[in-house]
């Protein structure tokens, strides 16, 4: 059964950045046409903001799939061998600029914000000043689209910083991969889609990756700290969170059609009980119920879940960590103490889905 959200719905589609693992995005844009669901108003980062300004652009889901797999490393990393050269360490970036830019002007509108029938919301980061630009917000719509794009994927050392308007930008997630609080000002609803975080498990022999992935590992682990803290205290309208699991790599097209697969499989996923989220006051959605145990025997007392669950967790006369309620209720921003315990002692078992209740509804949700 399809979902055709009213006209009064203002939904927004948010999409984070993640390098290559951001092609997940086109999976879930697939599923949201499936279920007739909307957008009133795209916002991205660095590829989230390229697909969403070329959807924005009338470029089918379809089609973008199309050209993604078609996609190989040299149509956007090409080695900025003469500038490494001459320039060493005054380089502006490792990779060349102009294949990046050819494909944003491939994919994105040619236009100005200012010609857009729908909002466009462009993250990036002024690397001068230091601070957050929103294009497409109110008095920054009289830039051309592929100009903030192209800063919004320079990732810092990557590839140079561009020019908008007067300001040398580069890539938004340096602050916020995932805006969406700038996009909750006009939303009745958020979709989400994080593919930057996602899969933050332990690696081993991170030495053998190069220095690229290594640093992609470190961007990855700042991205999720400060994305972390607006996702577990959102105070905004309700929205789903949808984080696939795209795995590590956020340079390999080796896998591009299983990235669209894998985001159009969590998207339908999340979006099953979507009717109920319309008119929750807030939150983040969709909810599961977990129940929480300690392994007292990997447990070596170091306080880092107190520290970051202190309503959650504690510790007891014997220094070992406990929990204050066996059973929770997360959305999939929640429970991060679990993954950063450093001996793996907290076990979260997922028991059964929780769906909030429709207003007029009765009962516990």
């Amino acid at each position: 059964m399809q979902t055709v959200p009213t006209p009064s719905r203002r939904i927004a589609l948010v999409l984070g950045g993640g390098g290559m693992k951001g092609f997940a995005h086109i999976g879930v844009m697939t599923a949201l046409e499936e279920r007739g669901i909307v957008p009133t108003l795209y916002a991205g980062t660095s590829i989230g903001a390229m697909l969403a300004a070329a959807r924005v652009g009338g470029m089918a889901p379809s089609e973008l799939a199309k050209r993604s797999v078609t996609l190989r490393r040299r149509d956007i990393f090409r080695i900025n061998h003469f500038g490494m050269l001459m320039d060493r360490m005054r380089s502006p970036s490792i990779y060349l600029e102009d294949p990046l830019r050819d494909l944003t002007r491939a994919v994105v509108p040619p236009g100005k914000f200012s010609d857009l029938d729908m909002p466009l919301l462009v993250n990036t980061v002024d690397i001068e000043r230091g601070q957050p630009v929103i294009w497409g917000s109110p008095g920054l719509k009289d830039v051309y689209i592929h100009d903030a794009v192209y800063a919004s994927c320079a990732l810092p050392g990557f590839f140079p910083p561009g020019l908008v308007d007067g300001r040398l930008c580069v890539d938004g997630g340096v602050v916020d991969n995932l805006p969406v609080a700038i996009a909750s000002l006009d939303a009745d609803l958020i979709i989400a889609v994080d593919v930057g975080s996602t899969d933050l498990r332990p690696i081993h022999d991170a030495l053998s990756l190069g220095f690229a992935n290594i640093y992609m590992r470190a961007a990855t682990t700042m991205m999720h700290a400060l994305q972390q803290y607006p996702l577990t205290h959102w105070d905004g309208p309700p929205m789903v969170l949808i984080r696939p699991r795209c795995g590590e790599d956020w340079l390999s097209f080796s896998n591009i059609a299983e990235t669209i697969d894998e985001g159009h499989r969590a998207a339908h996923k999340a979006l099953e009980d979507i009717d109920a989220f319309y008119d929750q006051p807030g939150g983040v959605y969709p909810r599961r119920r977990f129940e929480l145990e300690v392994d007292r025997d990997k447990c070596i007392g170091c306080g880092l879940c107190v520290s970051m669950a202190p309503s959650l967790m504690g510790l007891d006369s014997e220094g070992k960590a406990y929990t204050r309620t066996r059973t929770v209720e997360w959305s999939p921003a929640d429970g991060d103490f679990v993954h950063a315990c450093p001996t793996s002692a907290i076990i979260a078992r997922k028991t059964d889905r929780i769906v909030p209740l429709k207003a007029g509804e009765r009962g516990a949700a």
